[in-house]
């Protein structure tokens, strides 16, 4: 049983890091270029949906089209209510997992009687344990999901999949950043006058 406990904690751990704004395996919340000088192209990107391989398949083509854009990504953090509801959960599973490892009747506590769920999970501990962690981590998961994929050049958004409902293709965001690119260097021969 001790050997479970430590395999569910570990699993947890796990996806709980990888859920987090872990980006590239960096502790900190944003994986950035550090080498590039020009323009910021920042990409804030739901972890929990997979969008990582997208964000670090954009990252590549762009830096190698476009070799002096900054490149950052970051975790597109839910709402704080949703967070907590998520790191709550994430609490109060390994806390009943432990009650029921170790045979505990919290219900005693209150002076209540057992449900017959609990009496079920004392007599089958493996399986109420992976219940409990696999059901409490589909919830934390589902707090912790936002479905976001955005883009802002140098703090201006050019994509929105919460807007949009959709990924940009790799041409859609090619054409968009040459667009872009082509306003910038516009803008920027245009003489400033001081009124």
């Amino acid at each position: 049983m001790r050997y479970l406990l430590v395999l569910l904690v570990a699993a947890s751990a796990v996806i709980r890091s990888d859920a987090s704004a872990n980006l590239g395996g960096v502790p900190s919340k944003r994986l950035k270029m550090q080498y590039a000088t020009g323009p910021l192209l920042k990409f804030q990107i739901c972890v929990s949906k997979g969008y990582r391989r997208v964000f670090e398949e954009y990252m590549r083509v762009i830096s190698q089209r476009y070799p002096d854009i900054r490149i950052e990504g970051e975790n597109y953090l839910p709402q704080p209510i949703y967070r907590h509801i998520a790191s709550f959960l994430s609490v109060f599973k390994l806390v009943l997992i432990g009650l029921i490892i170790v045979g505990k009747d919290p219900f005693a506590f209150f002076g209540m009687q057992a449900p017959s769920i609990w009496q079920w999970g004392q007599e089958n501990k493996v399986y109420a344990c992976m219940m409990v962690f696999f059901l409490s981590n589909m919830i934390e998961n589902q707090c912790m999901s936002t479905g976001a994929f955005e883009i802002t050049l140098n703090d201006v958004p050019v994509w929105s999949k919460l807007e949009s409902g959709h990924l940009p293709s790799m041409q859609q965001l090619v054409q968009i950043l040459d667009n872009e690119m082509k306003l910038n260097v516009h803008m920027d021969s245009i003489p400033h006058h001081r009124s």
